[in-house]
């Protein structure tokens, strides 16, 4: 990602990856806030064991760190400020 925040990675296998992503997002009505947000890239083609091993760990971390912005992405190329943007909306 290139835009500014902190991020921490995870890794599952070769190919499945796990962010918890902090973003500075400014709202319309100006107000501020800073989501916590898990973004998880499954690949297409990922082995169905992998993604099943992967599903279940997930779900247990975005549990666990109590994550309430949670996204998927089927490759870390459509990682962009304006991609995160997009799906924060849905909150507002």
């Amino acid at each position: 990602m290139g835009f500014t925040g902190s991020a921490f990675l995870y890794e599952c296998g070769l190919k499945l990856k796990k962010t918890i992503y902090s973003y500075k997002y400014a709202h319309t009505d100006g107000r501020v806030s800073y989501p916590l947000c898990f973004i998880f890239c499954s690949p297409v083609g990922c082995k169905p064991e992998q993604q099943m091993m992967y599903a279940g760990s997930k779900n247990r971390l975005v549990q666990i760190a109590e994550l309430t912005k949670v996204f998927e992405t089927r490759t870390t190329d459509d990682l962009s400020e304006e991609w995160l943007k997009e799906k924060l909306a849905f909150f507002t």
